[in-house]
């Protein structure tokens, strides 16, 4: 079971990483790629090879260290690799639901790894089934696979762009045939994908951060509805859809992107300080410390202290060689769970009153275990800032934020919820200035949904719905005939 610490977080569903060179070892590198993009999935690995006429794939569950403490794929004249990091939102967290996934068709053998979320997947894979589709794994990944294969269009980049006119919600996808790496970012844009240069290959990951663990030149983001394909004779892109609009997932800034990176033109990190900046200006809380709940509260509380003047000190104590998963002690023991990864330093906060900085609130109950753990070792007072908006609304494209009904800000207002952690004041940065932290992107280019309930690219259909029936009809209809 994860800490509670880790479960009572918003979660992205995976990072992605693909790499085209001649003369780079492929696999070490997408290794260390993935390494940098642990942050985004702790719950499975894995890593795909190709050398112009095989693959090899190896997957496993758990960090990337641990999937591939044997050692690494290997395949003697490979030159294209792919790999995936997940946090499961759509499927079970087993072996078969895996990435990358590899396939064999008619027209060859393609592996894909998948970041994002569809939102008629349900639909295409209950029409894909009835036109003769078998699946192995639970994850609206192989919906795509699925497509692909069926599609009659003779080019692997034709076929793709057939395919992804069918799907809709959020998705950025590596793809790897025998001779070719394929990169794709959906119409919205709503999940990262960027562009390096390695040498004289080429590297496409999910976040900036990965292109520097290898030493890859940043070139620019790949743009919504553009598709990259990357081969012996370079890279091209095109266009396999029209921009639609631009909606980049805000809490890239908020929480699940490394600090380091940057995003459609804009820095983590300055975002995160301006979000820190914003909330003492309207908080106006007075305090003898700043504190963070590390890690990624931690910029946001710099800013903070930097504008109030009050002084940033460690007040909570991350333990970093927990590992992924531990056993958890019986109900009536469960507050250890927190304690286990995060403690107090009695030393910094005891006699103090502390304005502590989180990035969100999901469900409540780690806000509060932390808060009277402050007061346990004689933090006079806690004031928590939270360096987003009241998360009111889930996301369906691609975090797991929990059902709504389980989101404390659903159900309650910021004075209950103050009470509800224990907290002496509670403030929530406001909508507005989360718009002028992230300034280098207008808002309107940005999605907002799970803060004010405006999905940008419409929510999967309920069972038994008529909107669900009358998606499957047209899923059918557009799939046609015949089998895989």
């Amino acid at each position: 079971m994860n800490c509670e610490l880790e479960m009572d977080k918003p979660h992205e569903e995976c990072g992605i990483f693909g790499i085209y060179s001649r003369h780079d070892d492929v696999a070490l590198n997408t290794y260390w790629g993935l390494y940098a993009l642990q942050h985004r999935g702790q719950e499975s690995a894995g890593i795909a090879l190709a050398d112009g006429t095989r693959m090899e794939v190896d997957r496993g569950m758990g960090l990337v260290n641990e999937v591939f403490r044997n050692g690494l794929p290997k395949l003697d004249e490979a030159h294209i690799a792919i790999g995936h990091v997940r946090y499961s939102t759509t499927g079970s967290s087993l072996l078969a639901n895996t990435q990358p996934l590899m396939v064999n068709y008619s027209g060859g053998r393609i592996s894909l790894s998948h970041n994002g979320n569809l939102t008629n997947a349900r639909e295409l894979r209950a029409a894909l089934e009835l036109k003769g589709s078998v699946f192995q794994t639970s994850i609206d990944s192989e919906v795509i696979v699925n497509l692909i294969a069926r599609s009659p269009l003779a080019a692997i980049e034709d076929k793709i762009g057939e395919s992804l006119s069918l799907v809709q919600g959020a998705y950025c996808l590596v793809i790897m045939t025998e001779n070719k790496l394929i990169g794709v970012r959906d119409p919205n844009g709503f999940r990262p994908l960027c562009l390096g240069k390695l040498n004289d290959g080429w590297v496409i990951a999910s976040e900036s951060c990965a292109l520097d663990s290898v030493g890859a030149e940043f070139i620019r983001d790949v743009e919504p509805g553009e598709m990259v394909v990357i081969d012996d004779n370079g890279l091209v892109s095109r266009r396999f859809a029209q921009e639609g609009r631009r909606a980049l997932c805000v809490f890239e800034y908020i929480y699940f992107a490394r600090p380091d990176s940057s995003i459609d033109g804009q820095s983590v990190y300055s975002g995160r300080f301006a979000m820190g900046r914003q909330l003492a200006r309207e908080s106006g809380f007075k305090a003898d410390l700043v504190i963070s709940v590390p890690d990624s509260g931690t910029t946001a509380a710099i800013g903070f202290s930097y504008e109030s003047g009050i002084p940033f000190a460690e007040g909570l104590i991350k333990n970093r060689y927990i590992g992924r998963t531990f056993i958890q002690p019986e109900q009536k023991k469960r507050d250890l769970g927190v304690r286990i990864k995060l403690n107090a330093n009695k030393s910094v906060v005891a006699g103090k009153s502390v304005v502590m900085v989180d990035d969100s609130i999901v469900r409540g109950t780690t806000s509060g275990k932390i808060v009277r753990m402050l007061k346990d070792v004689g933090a006079t007072a806690v004031h928590m800032c939270v360096s987003s908006p009241p998360i009111v609304y889930p996301c369906y494209y691609g975090i797991d934020t929990a059902v709504r009904k389980e989101l404390v800000a659903s159900t309650k207002e910021v004075e209950e919820i103050r009470r509800f952690i224990g907290a002496d004041s509670l403030h929530y940065l406001s909508l507005e200035g989360l718009y002028s932290a992230v300034a280098n992107i207008p808002c309107e280019q940005m999605c907002y949904a799970c803060f004010n309930g405006k999905y940008p690219a419409g929510v999967p259909c309920q069972d038994g719905s008529d909107s669900s029936k009358y998606m499957f009809e047209a899923a059918c209809g557009q799939l046609g005939g015949g089998g895989v």
